[in-house]
C-alpha cells in the first residue's frame, strides 16, 4: 500500500500541469520524483544510486525538466539492456557549481560511438533499434534545457562503458540574493 501510494503521489507530481512562468524548482525534489516514475523502466536492468547535494531551488517549468530527467534515467536503462545481461548502475548526482545547479546522470551501459556523438541531439536520429525510440527525446530535451531554461545539455561517453549526461541550470535569482545577503551577514558579523 505504500508502495502505490508513493507512485501514485509521483505520477500526480509529475504530470501536474506547468504555470506560464518559471518559478522556484526543487530539483532534487524533481529528481526524486521522476525516479519512482521511472522505476519499471530500470529495475529489472540496473541498480540506481542517488547523491544529492543540498541545492538551492532554481527558475524553471517543473513538468518540462521532469520531461528531461525521464528521457535521461530511460535512455540510461536502454543503454544498460543493450549492452547484454550484465546488471548495470545509474548514478544521480545533484551539486551546485557557482550560480548553477548541476544534475549528472550516469550509466555503466554501451556508451554512444564517436562517429554519431555529433548528431544526438538531432531530430529524428536514435542510435536505438526500430520500435524503441523517436530520436526525439534528446532533441527535445535539449530545447528545454538550453532554450527554455538558458542551461547546457553535455554528455561523456566511452564505447563499452557507458555515458553521463549534464544538465547545467542557473540558480534561482531568489535564491541567489538570499545566499548573497546570508554572505554579506556573515561577512559582517566576521568583521
Amino acid at each position: 500500500i505504500t508502495r502505490v501510494s508513493q507512485i501514485v503521489g509521483a505520477m500526480n507530481e509529475f504530470s501536474h500541469p506547468d504555470k506560464q512562468e518559471k518559478s522556484p524548482t526543487d530539483i532534487n525534489r524533481a529528481l526524486d520524483t521522476t525516479i519512482i516514475v521511472a522505476t519499471n523502466e530500470y529495475k529489472y536492468v540496473a541498480t540506481l544510486e542517488k547523491r544529492f547535494e543540498t541545492i538551492p531551488d532554481i527558475d524553471g517549468h517543473l513538468g518540462d525538466l521532469n520531461q528531461v530527467f525521464l528521457n535521461l534515467i530511460i535512455n540510461a536503462a536502454h543503454a544498460i539492456s543493450e549492452k547484454g545481461n550484465e546488471r548495470g548502475l545509474i548514478v544521480v548526482s545533484t551539486a551546485q557549481e557557482g550560480d548553477f545547479v548541476k544534475i549528472s546522470i550516469s550509466d555503466s551501459g554501451a556508451g554512444i560511438p564517436k562517429a554519431v556523438q555529433h548528431r544526438i541531439f538531432d531530430p529524428f536520429f536514435t542510435t536505438k533499434e526500430v520500435g524503441r525510440g523517436t530520436g526525439q527525446g534528446l532533441a527535445i530535451s535539449h530545447k528545454i534545457v538550453v532554450e527554455n531554461h538558458g542551461g547546457q545539455l553535455s554528455f561523456d561517453s566511452v564505447v563499452g562503458q557507458g555515458t553521463t549526461f549534464h544538465v547545467v541550470l542557473p540558480i534561482c535569482a531568489a535564491s541567489l540574493s538570499e545566499k548573497r545577503s546570508l554572505n554579506a551577514i556573515t561577512r559582517d558579523l566576521a568583521a
